[in-house]
């Protein structure tokens, strides 16, 4: 029977433990507990202590990513579910989590409808990220940024090199996932409201966000998004040799540059499909 670690990322969020932890083993008695403390000031520790779970700590605050990995390599199960400790993911959806990913996936996340998004601006962001990730993955994804999954260890530590430090891991890992075949699915879930302020800016964060979708997505499928930016190039320079050969009857040089970025940028994206394909070669 597969063993059971739940990691738990907290900064500064001793007082939403204080209810979780108890909620947690109610539903799941036998997990081992794990709270990745990243560089709390307040009482995280004893609150650690108190209910004797297992704290990693950092000195100082890396980011939510670089605390999911420290958890991940401290966890001992064959799976690991990962959680936030601000009270927004309720320890009930554990065992729905794991129900899911005991039927054949690799790894479950969990699905906040848009009622569960702290606002509007969230929202929208969330949607837009969905759908750019869907086009690069070819398959749908729900939600992208959800920090609440059921993973298998052995397959999320192969990915532990390419994780960012920053807000942005959910994103990593599960392109990541979809880009070597495992299998991903979705649980819906309702996420309440956190309790104090979020750590995430959405502007910078946000920007980072999307600066992580490209990041994956070239290692992903780069043609998926070198082509588009060539064709791009190929269809300027086009409507612009209709228009000089119209009025001036002639080829003129900036067609020609246009029509030599298109070609390069192809090429570009395609030497680096190979390359992607021979990063991934010993994953099983």
């Amino acid at each position: 029977m597969d063993t059971l670690s739940i990691v738990i990322p907290a900064k500064n969020e001793a007082a939403s433990l204080l209810t979780l932890i108890p909620k947690i083993r109610d539903n799941v008695p036998a997990a081992e507990i794990i709270v990745v403390n990243d560089g709390s000031d307040d009482n995280t520790a004893q609150v650690c202590s108190q209910f004797g779970v297992i704290e990693v700590h950092h000195p100082y605050s890396k980011g939510n990513g670089a605390a999911i990995k420290s958890g991940a390599r401290r966890a001992s199960g064959d799976i690991v579910v990962f959680m936030d400790g601000d009270g927004q993911h309720n320890p009930e959806d554990i065992p729905r989590l794991l129900e899911k990913l005991a039927s054949g996936f690799d790894m479950v996340v969990g699905a906040r409808d848009s009622a569960s998004q702290a606002s509007l601006g969230r929202w929208v962001g969330n949607k837009i990220y969905n759908r750019l990730a869907s086009f690069i993955v070819g398959r749908k994804i729900e939600d992208l940024t959800s920090g609440f999954r059921a993973v298998r260890r052995d397959k999320f530590m192969q990915f532990l090199y390419i994780l960012p430090n920053g807000f942005s891991y959910p994103t990593t890992i599960t392109m990541s996932f979809f880009r070597v075949g495992y299998s991903v699915s979705y649980l819906p879930i309702v996420a309440a409201k956190r309790e104090g302020s979020s750590h995430i800016n959405i502007v910078s964060d946000g920007i980072k966000f999307l600066l992580i979708i490209f990041k994956i997505g070239t290692l992903y499928s780069p043609l998926k998004l070198f082509f588009p930016v060539s064709l791009v190039f190929f269809l300027i320079g086009l409507s612009y040799y209709g228009y000089t050969f119209s009025i001036m009857g002639r080829f003129t040089n900036m067609s020609a540059l246009l029509f030599i970025c298109a070609t390069l940028v192809f090429l570009m994206g395609l030497v680096s499909e190979q390359v992607t394909t021979l990063m991934y070669k010993d994953i099983d």
